[in-house]
């Protein structure tokens, strides 16, 4: 059933473009998520965490998407509005998976090597080299053992590990 939804998920809305390999990844691990900027996806992971009460913490810095997701807080999953990004304590705790998709754009690298350490999978959205100087990922890469772009829907979307190969996803 999950091979099913993720085949039919790979053409469809440029929002969710991650959904097939981010759910891969969480089907993959046991431990806990982290979720920076909540949208979509935060609907998705805390239902995929519900059963198992698998923890999962999500951050945001736009009120909007912020108070539409408070629906979510429970016992496994924290909702936080962030001001600041430098702000957010996620170094130093371990991540089975951590999907880094806010703003502002060029903030995406900075928590990406914020987690290099402490994450089995690190979920770029927005990946592919022609929007690159937005987001200047590229710049990031040799910090990682593993490099997995995914390009199978768009907006392209990128893995990276320094702990577990995610072309084995």
């Amino acid at each position: 059933m999950l091979k099913l939804f993720i085949d039919s998920m790979k053409n469809n809305s440029a929002y969710i473009s991650y959904l097939p390999i981010l759910l891969k990844a969480v089907e993959s691990t046991t431990g806990p998520i982290l979720e920076l900027g909540m949208g979509y996806s935060t609907m998705i992971l805390h239902n995929l965490c519900e059963k198992d009460k698998r923890k999962i913490v999500s951050y945001e810095n736009d009120p909007k998407w912020f108070v539409e997701n408070t629906c979510y807080i429970s016992d496994f999953h924290r909702v936080n509005l962030v001001n600041n990004w430098e702000d957010i304590e996620i170094e130093g705790n371990y991540w089975s998976v951590v999907l880094v998709d806010h703003r502002p754009a060029r903030n995406r690298r900075i928590e990406a090597m914020r987690v290099k350490d402490f994450a089995d999978f690190i979920i770029l959205h927005d990946s592919e080299p022609e929007i690159d100087r937005f987001y200047g990922y590229s710049e990031i890469y040799k910090h990682f053992k593993y490099v997995y772009h995914y390009t199978d829907a768009l907006p392209n979307t990128t893995v990276l590990s320094n702990f577990k190969d995610p072309s084995l996803l």
